[in-house]
């Protein structure tokens, strides 16, 4: 699939992206994860040539604007940023397409607009993550302080693009054309080398999670067809026995599990798009 640089004006500020497959195809927005960017789909987007598939990089990620002075990042800027690109694109009804974050916004947004979200895959992801009440006054110092110190960090400025590209292997279990992909997607040039172009904020913790009981209702009320993959082994965040029960919440929902990484869809991207299938076209 060849793809483009697209770019919308909204009022968040400017959301860049990656577009391709067939004008009339069916439309689907792709939702990467935190700390990647659009490119993140591409190796996935190959086997998807018949689709109208946009590829966003969220609020404060790869070239997209960062939150003005002062504003912390949240699940309402990021949701409201997706629907204002929706409407600048003229599209009323789309499916989404999410990775990890952008699996949980794309719950989210199937939860709160099921008129608009016609289809959604979830890939290693599914509602939002969760927190026990009991925490809730260790998360707010831990997010304040967190929030009050960012600003004596100083940013890591790499001589080159290996050094960033050995550290996303690293912390992601990625192979290098798959690391290379979301750093040259992922930094900015400066003086001395580069850095990442992602915002320093989106690195803060929350200062208020959903608890788990929330989610679960959130899950229940996605009323569209919804397709989750799910990598095995799973990640810590979302361990067995919780990732498939959330999944059997699902109204119409289907679960897939394969083996391999969180970042599934760029290191076994055949056997993901065989997991998802005909599923936007039907």
């Amino acid at each position: 699939m060849s793809v483009r640089e697209v770019g919308f004006d909204i009022p968040f500020g400017r959301i860049a992206g990656l577009r391709g497959g067939t004008a009339d195809g069916p439309k689907v927005l792709a939702l990467h994860g935190w700390l990647d960017n659009a490119a993140s789909f591409l190796p996935l987007s190959a086997h998807f040539p018949e689709l109208d598939l946009v590829m966003l990089d969220l609020p404060g990620h790869g070239h997209s604007a960062h939150l003005g002075a002062g504003a912390d990042y949240n699940l309402l800027v990021t949701v409201n940023a997706v629907l204002d690109v929706a409407d600048a694109l003229g599209w009323e009804r789309f499916a989404v397409l999410g990775h990890s974050m952008g699996a949980g916004i794309g719950s989210i947004l199937a939860a709160s607009l099921p008129q608009r979200v016609a289809r959604l895959v979830a890939i290693e992801a599914l509602g939002a993550l969760a927190e026990e009440p009991e925490r809730t006054t260790t998360r707010l110092r831990e997010a304040v302080a967190a929030a009050r110190a960012l600003a004596s960090k100083k940013l890591r400025v790499f001589p080159d693009l290996a050094a960033p590209i050995r550290a996303r292997m690293q912390a992601n279990q990625l192979s290098e054309p798959s690391a290379r992909l979301l750093v040259e997607r992922g930094v900015v040039a400066v003086d001395g080398g580069f850095t990442w172009s992602s915002d320093p904020r989106l690195t803060l913790p929350a200062m208020q999670r959903m608890t788990e009981a929330q989610v679960r209702q959130l899950i229940a009320g996605i009323e569209c067809p919804t397709r989750v993959v799910f990598a095995d082994p799973p990640q810590t965040y979302l361990p067995e026995p919780l990732r498939s029960e959330r999944a059997a919440l699902l109204p119409r929902g289907e679960l897939t599990v394969l083996p391999g990484s969180h970042h599934l869809h760029m290191e076994a991207p055949a056997a993901v798009a065989a997991a998802i299938g005909g599923f936007f076209l039907a």
